[in-house]
């Protein structure tokens, strides 16, 4: 089971974060996933999530995005990974830059019956708004 659910969250990874595929959510997520995003705030359904996702590929281009480590136990997958992209449209109130930025992430994924229900998401968000410009460096 636990290498099944490492192959679930590797492959919701590739497609879902690093292509941007969001026929992949309706497929690797059940219909009542639930995000719960860095920063706190309110949780995401599956249809919010999707367009999270998409608001983020709106708005960076030549993405890469290398998982770091895979960890499994239990119903749970922790996926550390690195994200960039090239920053073309506004993001976050942040108008484009151009930039290529970087960010660094922790996702822990609950998984059952072969499907994600619950996401946590935890990223650099300081070091994010300091490369769009929106704080300045130290």
């Amino acid at each position: 089971m636990l290498e099944e659910n490492k192959a679930l969250a590797h492959h919701w990874w590739e497609e879902v974060w690093a292509k941007g595929n969001l026929d992949a959510v309706d497929e690797l997520c059940s219909s009542d996933h639930v995000f719960y995003g860095p920063g706190g705030g309110d949780p995401l359904d599956r249809e919010g999530y999707k367009q999270d996702v998409m608001d983020w590929f709106n708005s960076f281009v030549e993405v890469e995005a290398p998982i770091e480590d895979i960890v499994a136990e239990g119903d749970k997958v922790v996926v550390r990974w690195t994200w960039s992209g090239t920053h073309v449209a506004e993001f976050w109130g942040a108008p484009p830059t151009g930039k290529r930025i970087t960010m660094r992430g922790i996702t822990i994924l609950r998984i059952v019956g072969g499907k994600i229900v619950e996401e946590w998401e935890e990223m650099d968000l300081l070091g994010a708004e300091r490369q769009l410009g929106r704080f300045p460096s130290e």
